[in-house]
């Protein structure tokens, strides 16, 4: 039998931290704080299968959750001494969502539920303080009427706005008593008349209307689109944690805050945070107001003329430090904590592990290896491949001048430069068209997912460091300045105004997110240089790994780059790039519309000197390492003009008639060249293109051993194999070569000659392919192709349908599809190892920097992966971390 609640308080719990699929992070943590005995407002959480089985049946609740529901809530009253709907200390309650992993303002939340028109008054007498009950009631209505029943937030701040302009009241706390009673009473006609439906009094009845709205809000749009970045199932769901409710808005001795252990964006070993007095939760991160620093040190660095926490609540801050340090050492983590001062008592709201950019993680992994909280195998383990990513974003050269024209914080570091956008459909529509923007808002809310993700950088005149803007932006790896407050956004005019100076949309600003700097125009950009941590990082996983880690690159600007990352190898040079640079494009052209394999010949001749050049090169710079050359692969049409102009261009330069060369083109065209006239099969109708790349393969590998003094050893990869037959034939050819090349130069060259494992019939076959093959790369994209048979390029047209309809949940083409795609390459591994042990097997797709693939290629026992050069050491991190969860199975 389920159990659909666990419930915490008073120092035990029932559910614990590695609970966090069933309860969530949030109430998972909330569990273990508990049961560390730190003050933890009681409550209750509800599990993550019940928000499974409320979408399986048409949004309704399982049998036996209302009543385990009704009694925890008992346990609740038991503990606070107070009674749900009471008309004398009425218990209210918070109601929040939390997934098994971070979605930081995705779902909803709902505070101070169980107040109505008889409990404010039992509030307002308990607390002493009328002003704050109906503050506390009026809010309640916002979150409940727009969570619950649907109405946007606009309109309740519409009103908000209009009654403090009649009463002449500029801030929220000079509202009185009466006035937000005065409020409530409009909220209230304003839901019967636009939402159709009265506010529900019943205490009870609100509990259950805002359970199924934070369930529902797991597929609402900006979670949906969340997820789909994230790569996180549909099917988790949400749990929902129910809590006694702690008020940091109880007049000047409360106070809210949000803080992490240490800096997310340095990692440096500081406690760094903020927060607001008089005030609830959701206005230190909301950006409503800006908030004050934590620690006076913090204070005094950002030049804030408001008091720290540590100066105006002395004890609290105490008490609030000697609790960070507890439950850092007990995480062993960086961690992200909530927490609320109800008239000098601290409460901890939440505590989990604190979002972070990658040079601060890689700065607190190794930070807490000195420290010996951890091991180097869990600094290794803890580090997300793909954020290292963030590491090769740019930043302003520094020598360049600045025409700064405003000063926020510095909420996300990078720096970005674009044009200015003020909505997430503007710079979703720009995105679309090429163009570059930066997001410039007053502040972001969780809606704008969309178009952060799109915009080159985020800008906003109000909120902290904690903000949404700030911490969606340091997740996603964007640079972002918040509190630009100097800075004002003037949407009536789509105008962004400061110092005299005013900016429409579309004109250019920069902004630096590691300053905070906003400035006028574009400006120059330095790469940025890897720190110690992360060599350090990279020291250890290189220890750690069994996998090699290659490169995709056939120029040498890229094979550099990727030896400098530590590339160990190259696993995909790709020929046929070379032969669309410069001149060499029309010699290709002429040697493709020869009508005889004589001229055909005369024309490859001329591209040998130019094949041997490239790998010479590349012999060099890879000197030590395997160098795998694929042949000629793609259909020969791919090089020919399309537009009539430039046919005729292009006959009048290899001086060919228009007319004929027109036919020629017409008689290679292909209805389907994915599946037509290329790779082996090209080889076997013109054997003469293979033997002139593999006598520039073979006579470049000689010129680089005598320049370098180490021997070459090729790997020669021919593509778009299905028959051994086929590869029987072409690997003739080659070795044909060799001979020739070892006679005429009179040195021997070891090489190897392999296939690409891109059709299922060869994943099928691969037992007798391996009769020939001394090697097997997998390409997966056309393997995806194939298998699936769709279009990598026509599939962007439907697969965002099919992940939004839960048809499938991840794109093929990016994450590698393990049932299917990946079934054939365990197939093909077992049974050409079974041929040939020990035959080396590698990965040379796009999934090859893909971290959850290359996790299943350490599964499958695969030798080495290869990816694009700037993804080598997301590479490089994935194996490592893939050996150590293999090693733990």
């Amino acid at each position: 039998m389920t159990r659909w609640v666990y419930a915490f308080g008073g120092g035990k719990a029932e559910g614990r931290a590695d609970l966090y699929e069933k309860l969530g992070g949030k109430g998972a943590n909330l569990a273990e704080m508990s049961s560390l005995g730190l003050p933890v407002p009681p409550g209750l959480t509800i599990v993550t299968e019940a928000c499974t089985h409320y979408f399986q049946h048409n949004k309704s609740f399982p049998d036996g959750l209302k009543g385990a529901v009704v009694e925890a809530l008992g346990k609740l009253e038991d503990l606070t001494g107070r009674k749900f709907g009471g008309k004398s200390r009425p218990l209210l309650l918070s109601v929040r969502s939390g997934s098994r992993v971070s979605m930081p303002g995705m779902m909803d939340t709902v505070l101070n539920l169980g107040l109505n028109d008889e409990t404010v008054a039992a509030l307002a007498e308990d607390t002493g303080d009328a002003r704050f009950a109906w503050d506390s009631y009026r809010r309640f209505i916002e979150m409940y009427g727009g969570v619950v029943m649907g109405l946007g937030q606009d309109v309740f701040e519409e009103i908000l706005e209009d009654e403090k302009a009649r009463l002449g009241r500029e801030l929220d706390p000079d509202v009185t008593a009466e006035e937000w009673q005065g409020l409530v009473v409009r909220y209230k006609d304003m839901l019967a008349e636009e939402a159709g439906a009265s506010f529900p009094e019943d205490p009870m009845a609100q509990l259950w209307g805002a359970i199924g709205a934070i369930f529902s809000s797991w597929s609402n749009s900006r979670a949906v689109a969340f997820r789909a970045m994230h790569n996180i199932p549909s099917d988790w769901g949400t749990a929902v944690s129910i809590q006694a409710m702690v008020f940091g808005n109880l007049g000047n001795s409360s106070a809210t805050g949000v803080a992490f252990t240490r800096n997310p964006s340095t990692g440096v070993r500081e406690l760094y945070g903020e927060f607001l007095v008089n005030a609830q939760g959701e206005d230190v991160v909301a950006g409503i107001r800006t908030p004050q620093s934590i620690t006076e040190a913090a204070r005094i660095e950002t030049g804030s003329d408001k008091p720290s926490l540590e100066k105006l609540m002395p004890e609290a801050f105490a008490e609030f430090m000697a609790v960070c340090n507890r439950l850092e050492a007990h995480y062993k983590d960086m961690l992200d904590l909530e927490f609320t001062i109800e008239r000098g008592k601290l409460w901890m709201l939440q505590v989990r592990p604190g979002k972070r950019t990658a040079r601060a993680a890689l700065r607190i992994a190794v930070d807490m290896v000195e420290e010996k909280l951890i091991s180097e195998l869990d600094a290794v383990d803890r580090i997300d491949p793909a954020s290292l990513d963030q590491l090769l974003h740019p930043t302003i050269d520094p020598n360049a001048r600045r025409d700064i024209i405003g000063q926020g914080l510095p909420a996300s570091p990078g720096a970005a430069t674009g044009e200015i956008v003020f909505t997430s459909e503007g710079a979703i529509a720009a995105k679309k068209e090429g163009r570059k923007v930066i997001l410039v808002r007053t502040e972001t809310s969780p809606e704008d997912i969309h178009g952060m993700h799109a915009a080159q950088g985020i800008l906003t005149t109000r909120g902290g460091m904690t903000s949404h803007a700030a911490v969606v932006a340091r997740g996603m790896g964007l640079p972002c300045v918040c509190g630009a407050g100097a800075l004002r956004v003037d949407m009536r005019n789509r105008e962004l105004v400061t110092k005299g100076m005013k900016l429409s949309e579309g004109d250019i600003i920069s902004i630096d997110g590691s300053s905070g700097h906003v400035l006028k125009g574009a400006q120059p950009m330095l790469q940025p240089e890897l720190s110690r941590d992360f060599e350090r990082i990279m020291g250890w996983a290189d220890k750690i790994r069994r996998m090699r880690v290659r490169t995709n690159a056939e120029t040498p600007s890229d094979a550099r780059a990727a030896r400098s990352f530590g590339a160990e190898g190259i696993g995909l040079c790709r020929t046929e790039h070379m032969f669309f640079e410069g001149d060499r494009i029309d010699v290709m052209r002429e040697m493709i519309v020869a009508d005889n394999v004589e001229d055909r010949r005369t024309a490859l001749a001329k591209l040998l000197p130019m094949q041997r050049a490239d790998f010479v090169e590349l012999f060099e710079i890879m000197h030590g390492t395997p160098v795998t050359i694929r042949l000629l692969d793609p259909p020969l049409h791919e090089f020919l003009p399309k537009a009539d102009d430039e046919i005729d261009e292009v006959a009048r330069r290899i001086g060919m008639d228009p007319t004929t060369f027109r036919e020629r083109i017409d008689a290679l065209h292909e209805f389907n060249p994915m599946l037509g006239h290329r790779g082996c099969r090209l080889h076997i109708s013109h054997p003469e293109i293979v033997e002139m790349q593999a006598r520039a393969i073979f006579e470049a590998a000689v010129e680089a051993a005598l320049k370098t003094g180490a021997a070459v050893v090729p790997e020669i990869m021919v593509p778009v194999v299905g028959l051994k037959t086929e590869l029987d034939y072409v690997k003739a050819r080659i070795d044909e070569v060799a001979t020739a090349v070892m006679a005429e130069t009179g040195m021997v060259i070891e090489y190897l000659v392999g296939t690409m494992i891109e059709l299922p019939r060869a994943a099928l076959r691969a037992h007798v392919i391996a009769e020939v093959a001394e090697f097997f790369s997998y390409g997966t994209n056309d393997l995806t192709q194939t298998t699936f048979g769709m279009s990598r390029d026509d599939a962007s047209a439907f697969l965002p349908t099919y992940i939004q309809k839960g048809i499938i949940e991840r794109d093929p083409f990016v994450n590698l599809d393990f049932d299917g795609v990946g079934e054939l390459i365990k197939i093909a591994a077992e049974r050409g190892r079974r041929t040939r042990p020990g035959l080396k097997l590698g990965i040379c797709g796009e999934h090859g920097g893909d971290p959850s693939s290359i996790a299943f290629c350490e599964e499958s026992g695969l030798d080495y992966v290869s990816c694009s050069p700037f993804r080598v050491p997301i590479a490089k991190l994935a194996a490592a971390q893939a050996t150590i969860r293999v090693g733990r199975a």
